[in-house]
């Protein structure tokens, strides 16, 4: 027997995203985003509100960066979807997080956030969707196997429960993609 909820925003995983971008003076701004994901093999897809003080850093800069929130630092990253920038213009300095420009996009890396998508701004469409190319990954050593890949047990990601309003570090491996398929015949 299955339950009806009628229509919702319900779907697991939700990646907990946060989009930082300089405004026309150069400060850096971040937000916690829920709505976004892979679009294409080099794009990203972000649906943020033209209210949001990153969504006019974007358009006004071009640029912008996409980190996933980790473990380590959920209160902070939950900050930026509670506080506005248009109220808190030090938002990323009073949860206690540092920028450095991105060595590719004119957009700020948040040096706490181990994993960053470094993206060039393709478009908006008419819905409001932002589209993104990204031009760089970037990921600190600490979050590195010894083969150089990224490990998501050192990364920690987490993901956003929106049943529950509950964030959720992502676990243990439970298959292998493009490969556990094939053994049915």
């Amino acid at each position: 027997m299955r339950k009806n909820f009628g229509a919702k925003t319900y779907l697991y995983p939700l990646p907990v995203l946060i989009v930082a971008a300089y405004d026309e003076n150069g400060t850096p701004n971040a937000m916690n985003a829920a709505w976004g994901g892979i679009s294409d093999d080099n794009q990203v897809a972000l649906c943020l509100s033209a209210g949001h003080k990153t969504t006019k850093n974007i358009l006004a800069k071009g640029a912008f960066t996409v980190s996933m929130a980790d473990a380590a630092h959920v209160v902070e990253c939950d900050y930026l979807g509670v506080v506005s920038g248009n109220k808190e213009p030090n938002k990323l300095a009073k949860a206690g997080l540092h920028a450095v420009k991105s060595e590719f996009v004119d957009a700020p890396v948040i040096e706490e956030l181990p994993m960053t998508l470094e993206c060039k701004l393709i478009k908006v469409t008419q819905e409001g969707l932002i589209l993104g190319e990204i031009v760089n990954v970037s990921a600190d050593e600490s979050i590195l196997d010894n083969s150089g890949k990224i490990d998501p047990a050192k990364l920690r990601p987490i993901t956003f429960d929106p049943v529950n309003n509950k964030y959720i570090q992502l676990g243990e491996v439970v298959g292998n993609a493009f490969r556990d398929g094939l053994k049915i015949k």
